[in-house]
């Protein structure tokens, strides 16, 4: 005969749990190292064994309110599993998913199985599955908080990611625009995100540094990482994103870790400016025009983008030909033909002139 004193609280269990395992995989949170389906596979695997225990209890049931209770279970999970599984578009780990499922089942069965035909190891094959569950997930947890690369998560890599992970080293003129995660902010009463509007003109690079003392993560919110995931930034480590691979202007982001951290993105198109390096700048004569215009006024934001209209080789560094460079910015050889171009951040006033040629000068005025 069934054990509905344990069947109730069974269904409960099981039903909460595969209820958060669903609504994770619906993009709502994405990450199994402290996220939602941790908590929902524990709460689903003890509700299993509660219902499996009550449905065997004395043998296998013949009543019929059990065999429509299990009935009515498979089915809903069965139908919204498929309804979960045609709304997915973005979680490629579905295989991974299978397997927890798997993982969870067996101790169920097992459980289960002891319960109805050897009673007395019933408690001790429980605590064994239990205790092996508890370290399972503390090992994964602990590793995943000491190593996010070593251990498999549920952050699927995509282009941008590979991109983002890398855009200092693949434009290495391109402004840094600094987004900063203080400490604390896993609590939901603090500052998350600051600024918390970041708006940069496309091409710009965000970068965001973890000063919290656990991790985080900077995940588009629309669709769940699928246009930009950092995957977990550890404490003291950075994130840096390239805009210039965004096709919007505005994107809601989040950390899948602590939901209630939020920000936003504000793509704006750069204002550009256009200086020519002119026909003839290499050779030093009265009246001819070396950069033009040579002295440039433009607003804080602004991309100057030098071409070489000339037949030879020149340079665009910050500095004087008496002091040398400043290091601001310097464009290298401009063969032919090519351009270069600076975003100028700030305000101020920066001189600067070809290594070449030291008699090309110019000037640019932010304001």
């Amino acid at each position: 005969m069934s054990d509905w004193d344990l069947m109730m609280p069974g269904m409960g269990l099981t039903a909460i749990g595969l209820g958060g395992v669903i609504l994770s995989y619906l993009g709502i949170a994405n990450t199994f190292l402290t996220g939602m389906q941790a908590l929902s596979g524990l709460t689903m695997l003890m509700g299993l064994i509660f219902l499996s225990a009550g449905i065997l209890n004395g043998g296998v049931s013949t009543s019929g309110r059990a065999k429509a209770t299990t009935l009515v279970i498979f089915g809903i999970a069965g139908s919204v599993g498929a309804y979960a599984l045609s709304l997915n578009t973005v979680i490629t780990s579905l295989p991974r998913f299978v397997g927890v499922l798997i993982i969870i089942i067996i101790p169920t069965i097992v459980i289960g199985f002891s319960s109805m035909r050897m009673p007395k190891y019933f408690k001790p094959v429980a605590v064994i599955f239990l205790a092996a569950m508890a370290v399972g997930v503390g090992s994964y947890t602990s590793f995943g908080f000491m190593g996010p690369g070593a251990m498999f998560t549920l952050h699927q890599e995509n282009a941008t990611n590979a991109t983002a992970a890398n855009a200092t080293t693949a434009l290495p003129t391109a402004p840094v625009i600094t987004v900063d995660i203080p400490a604390g902010s896993s609590n939901k009463s603090n500052p998350n995100f600051t600024p918390h509007i970041v708006t940069v003109p496309k091409g710009d690079i965000i970068r965001w540094t973890n000063n919290d003392t656990v991790p985080h993560t900077v995940t588009s919110a629309s669709d769940a990482g699928a246009t930009f995931d950092s995957g977990l930034i550890a404490a003291g480590k950075t994130y840096s994103l390239d805009t210039s691979k965004l096709n919007g202007t505005e994107y809601d982001y989040m950390c899948t870790v602590h939901p209630f951290m939020t920000g936003k993105i504000v793509i704006t198109q750069p204002v550009i400016a256009n200086v020519d390096i002119s026909k003839g700048a290499s050779t030093q004569a009265a009246g001819q025009k070396y950069f033009d215009p040579a002295s440039l006024s433009v607003k804080v934001g602004t991309t100057v983008v030098w071409t070489n209209k000339d037949q030879a080789a020149h340079t665009v560094t910050s500095g004087t030909p008496s002091g040398g460079p400043s290091g601001d910015f310097d464009s290298s050889l401009i063969k032919p033909g090519n351009t270069f171009k600076h975003t100028f951040s700030k305000s101020g006033t920066w001189t600067y002139y070809c290594t070449i040629h030291p008699w090309m000068t110019g000037k640019v005025t932010v304001g």
